[in-house]
């Protein structure tokens, strides 16, 4: 790209002239701060380096505490906070908790012990309402600023950043139900998860309203607790289908993915006799085969906003000042997309599917 082509990008994307754009890059005076604010967000916006002299220096650490990498959601969530962080002059510090390695509490106090300036925490223990949330009032009183993604606790006075796992459940039931489908079923993970409750809880409403029957009875034999690995989903699907479900709903893609081969070894079709729709949109998941029908997550504006929710939190609203705001404590609640591919279609004729003991012939 020729470099009047790029002063012209930079000028369109900051709003302001070529002219404006070479003075802010060369450091030259006379121009306002807001303006010189601007042109180095577009800069960054559109990938160009700083040059040197621009960068800013960096204002610390920050630790993102991640649940294993092996599902490719939670890459791409440390991959935005850790642009967002970079572009405000941050250092991320990924810290990953593995099978039988690190736990929660000895990845923070390993980055407390490192004079972190913050920490984001995503899909940790305040996801699961069987912890004890005493340990973020004690990192509250270590004056350690901090974030929760995925997951909510009344006890905790701090920042959450959740996706509405309500309103996906709504979405996926809604599509399904359009479709013709009238035995669904929801395969999630334990129960003692805060979005796996709120899973069900927009599942079994959305069953409600839109098909009609009791609560109790959708919540026993339509939902399937299991692992959030393939694996897990696989069976979680194969349970589902010995009861006849013809659509089913994960709670992750990695379990759609494992639901879409229990279908294949019964030697069923996806989407013909079965449909299946999966949450998060990880990457690559367009290209599975089929491409899964899934409920989006919307990972950039988490991620965005779990890093100014931090920075609000260490007081400065980012590395160039501005003076300490009052951080918002509360949750922030983010609406997820269906995006529909491959994986579901309209519902099979005739009846339900065979229990695969069932050696009756229709």
């Amino acid at each position: 790209m020729t470099a009047p082509a790029r002063l012209a990008d930079i000028a369109a994307q900051a709003g302001v002239s070529e002219a404006t754009v070479s003075r802010v890059l060369n450091g030259k005076p006379g121009v306002a701060a807001t303006t010189r604010q601007s042109v180095l967000a577009a800069l960054d916006v559109l990938g160009y380096e700083r040059p040197v002299r621009l960068r800013r220096r960096s204002a610390g650490l920050v630790g993102l505490i991640t649940p294993e990498l092996e599902n490719p959601i939670f890459p791409a969530l440390a991959q935005v906070i850790g642009q967002a962080l970079t572009r405000q002059g941050y250092t991320p510090v990924l810290a990953t908790q593995t099978p039988g390695g690190s736990t929660e509490d000895e990845l923070t106090e390993m980055l407390v012990e490192r004079g972190v300036s913050g920490i984001i925490f995503v899909s940790g223990l305040h996801a699961d309402t069987t912890a004890d949330m005493d340990r973020y009032t004690r990192l509250r009183a270590q004056d350690v600023p901090f974030v929760l993604v995925d997951g909510f606790s009344p006890l905790v006075s701090a920042p959450f950043i959740s996706p509405d796992d309500r309103g996906a459940m709504q979405l996926a039931v809604a599509h399904l139900v359009s479709l013709g489908h009238t035995r669904l079923g929801l395969a999630v993970g334990p129960r003692r998860f805060v979005p796996v409750q709120r899973k069900i809880e927009g599942f079994v409403r959305a069953v409600g309203e839109q098909l009609g029957g009791d609560p109790a009875e959708v919540e026993r034999e339509r939902i399937q607790h299991s692992l959030y690995t393939l694996e897990g989903g696989q069976a979680a699907a194969a349970a589902l289908m010995d009861r006849g479900c013809t659509a089913i709903v994960c709670a992750s893609d990695m379990m759609a993915l494992g639901a879409i081969r229990a279908a294949r070894q019964r030697g069923l079709r996806v989407p013909g006799d079965v449909s299946v729709v999966g949450f998060d949109d990880s990457p690559l998941i367009a290209f599975t085969d089929p491409p899964l029908t899934t409920v989006r997550k919307p990972v950039p504006a988490m991620g965005q906003a779990a890093v100014r929710a931090l920075l609000e939190e260490i007081g400065d609203g980012g590395p160039a000042g501005g003076g300490r705001r009052a951080p918002v404590h509360g949750e922030f609640v983010f609406m997820p997309e269906l995006v529909v591919r491959g994986s579901t279609a309209s519902a099979p004729r005739g009846a339900p599917l065979p229990h695969p003991r069932d050696t009756r012939r229709p």
